[in-house]
Order: structure tokens, then C-alpha cells, then sequence
């Protein structure tokens, strides 16, 4: 018989965490999260938790194994914004056993009733940076540091506990081009002038946070805002990653869109797949994984580039904007031996972001949903 028990200890925290890189680590596929990133993920150290709430589960069996877990959180800014009464559950883990995948869902939508909530969604995080949405297709794909995998098993013990499909993303592998595609270099000159447009690129991650820190995000949230789900970061969390980003981003990868007067319009983030590195670390800073973290980011960096984000203010998009990001980017990334974009997930019902890939020789090769039921 599967035993749930609430985490309530620093030890108990730590096995939370630690339990995916335990079940995953023999996996060539999984990425394990950073255990010093989770450890400041769940705890009163994250932002979001002004205006989220949190619990964690961790199922045992009768010889007092740990056999799975889960995080049950109510963001109560997304829930006003979409006038939802939602728990959501996150780091989602579990041996094949459907006594155990039962039990710890049971575990999050009793707390959530016990709180008033009235349906259940999930894989979702704090927020939306931080992983979400079950893998349900690409499981023979390595993994991204911003995304989860998980066992092509989850989906049928998702499915059995009366979950239905809420919204799906997909990941698409993009083979980098040797000049940037006629028509968008074309698209990318017109729209600048059109518009007195500029791009900026910066030397110093300084300067960067006092001219547009908090502008880069607020661009993210009002370009995000009608999104799935999506909770709008606060100043709090704005600053928490700004501080963890930008002092380790290659700024030849940032690409920042401002108006003739500087106001900033657009943002595009990437960096080198950090995957590889993650794997070597074990997903422990110390005592070498740093090590195999600078070095990929530094020296010797991956053939894939991560896009994590393209961001465009509401009134700019539909505009052509987006091509600036290639027009800049391409060049760039070619000259320094990338071969491939990794596009992270993109909601597929979102046209506007498909769009931008048709100029490019690309495949769809993951694909992750988010589930939810009433309770």
C-alpha cells in the first residue's frame, strides 16, 4: 500500500528534489534540474510565492521507499486574471504503478478542495518559467534545461485518472541556414524603416539591467498576457531573473528591438544548449558540475542554440517584427558553429509563432500537453 506524506523537512525537500534525477538517472534523454535552482524554486527564496501557494507530496511504499512525488500550487494572480478556481500540479514523478500516480494526484485535489478550488490542471508550475506540460511525444529527443521528461507511461495514468487535453505545445528542431532567408532579410530592412526601428546590442549585462531590466520582461508579460494560463511576473520576480540570466547569457545572443527614441519593443533570448552539461553535472553544482556549466556556456559550447523566448509588444506583433531577431541573429550564431535551434515549447495554437519557422528547414520533434479535470 502506497503511503503519501506532506514534506515538511529540509531532508524530506531534498529527496523531493532529488527523487527525478534518482529515477531518470540512467536515462541518455533526461536533463536533470540544477538541485541549488529546485532548492530556491521551493522555498520562500521564489518570487512567485508572494502570490502562490504551495505544497509537496511524496509517496512511499510499504518498505518506506520513496516511489514518487508531486507539487500541488495555487497561483492566485493567474486565477483572478482567468476567473478559474484551478490547483495545479507540477514536478510530477512516479514508478509504473498506478497505485502511486493515483494516490499523489488524489493527494493535490484533496488539498485543493480543502482550499476551494474547483478543477485541477497540470504539469504547470509557479509559473510559466518553470517547466510544464507532460512529454507525449519525442521521448528518443534529449531534453532541454527548460523542459521536462518524463516516461511515455505518464500519459496513460494521466488519461486513467479522467484527465482530458488542455492545451498542447510543440518543440521544433530548426537547421540553422547559411545566410538568413532572402525574403525575411527583405521583410527585416522594410520593417525597420517603416517603423524607425533599431537593434541593440550590448557589451556589458550592467548596462543592460539599468537601461531595460525590468522593460525586457514587462515586454514578455504584455506579449504573453493572453496566452495559456499565463501568470504575469511581478517586479519581484522580474528582478530574481534578470539576476540569474543575465550575467550568464552571451550578449551576441540577446537581441533587443527598441522605437528611434529607445523604447523597447521587442526581446529575443537564447543561449547554448546547456543539456549535455546538466547531464554531467548530475545536476549538482558541486563539487565539478560548474565546471561542465562554464565550459558550455564559454569554451566549448553545444551545436544546438536553446531559443528561450521571443517577445513582442501586442501592438508591434502581426508586423513582421519577428524576422529582426533572424535578420540579427543568424549571421551570428552561424558564425560562431551552431547547427541547429532547439524552439523550446510553443503553444500550437498559437499561429503567430508557427509562422515565423516557414522559412526554415525545421521538424516538429516533441510535443507536451497540459491536462486538467473538474473536481
Amino acid at each position: 500500500m502506497v503511503t503519501i506524506k506532506k514534506v515538511e523537512t529540509k531532508k524530506e525537500l531534498k529527496q523531493f528534489i532529488r527523487f527525478n534525477y534518482e529515477l531518470y538517472k540512467k536515462n541518455p534523454y533526461s536533463v536533470p534540474d540544477l538541485y541549488e535552482d529546485m532548492l530556491n524554486t521551493f522555498t520562500e527564496k521564489n518570487a512567485a510565492m508572494e502570490f502562490c501557494e504551495a505544497v509537496y507530496f511524496l509517496a512511499y511504499n510499504p518498505q518506506g521507499k520513496i516511489v514518487g512525488r508531486v507539487a500541488g500550487i495555487i497561483n492566485r494572480k493567474a486565477n483572478d486574471k482567468w476567473g478559474k478556481q484551478v490547483v495545479r500540479f507540477g514536478w510530477l514523478d512516479f514508478f509504473d504503478d498506478e497505485e502511486i500516480s493515483k494516490a499523489l494526484i488524489n493527494a493535490v485535489e484533496e488539498w485543493g478542495r480543502e482550499k476551494g478550488m474547483k478543477e485541477i490542471e497540470g504539469p504547470l508550475g509557479f509559473t510559466d518559467f518553470d517547466a510544464e506540460g507532460l512529454l507525449i511525444e519525442g521521448f528518443d529527443e534529449v531534453s532541454t534545461m527548460a523542459t521536462i521528461y518524463n516516461y511515455p507511461y505518464y500519459q496513460k495514468h494521466i488519461e486513467c485518472l479522467g484527465f482530458e487535453k488542455a492545451a498542447d505545445w510543440i518543440e521544433l528542431l530548426i537547421t540553422v541556414p547559411d545566410e538568413v532567408p532572402e525574403r525575411l532579410d527583405r521583410i527585416a530592412r522594410i520593417v525597420m524603416d517603416k517603423y524607425n526601428l533599431k537593434l541593440v546590442k550590448y557589451k556589458s549585462a550592467k548596462k543592460i539591467k539599468a537601461d531595460y531590466g525590468q522593460a525586457m520582461f514587462q515586454c514578455i508579460n504584455a506579449a504573453y498576457g493572453q496566452l495559456f494560463g499565463y501568470s504575469e511576473l511581478s517586479p519581484e520576480q522580474i528582478d530574481q531573473y534578470v539576476d540569474m540570466y543575465l550575467p550568464v547569457l552571451d550578449l551576441d545572443l540577446l537581441s533587443i528591438i527598441t522605437e528611434e527614441n529607445g523604447r523597447l519593443i521587442g526581446i529575443g533570448i537564447s543561449m547554448p544548449s546547456l543539456s549535455e552539461a546538466l547531464q554531467k553535472a548530475k545536476g549538482k553544482l558541486l563539487p565539478f558540475g560548474w565546471w561542465h556549466l562554464l565550459k558550455a556556456l564559454k569554451f566549448k559550447h553545444s551545436d544546438t542554440l536553446d531559443l528561450l523566448l521571443v517577445a513582442v509588444l501586442p501592438e508591434y506583433q502581426s508586423k513582421g517584427i519577428n524576422s529582426l531577431f533572424f535578420y540579427d541573429l543568424i549571421p551570428i550564431i552561424k558564425q560562431k558553429g551552431f547547427k541547429y535551434i532547439e524552439s523550446n515549447p510553443e503553444l500550437e495554437s498559437n499561429d503567430k509563432v508557427q509562422q515565423q519557422w516557414v522559412y526554415f528547414d525545421r521538424r516538429i520533434h516533441k510535443r507536451r500537453r497540459c491536462f486538467r479535470k473538474e473536481l
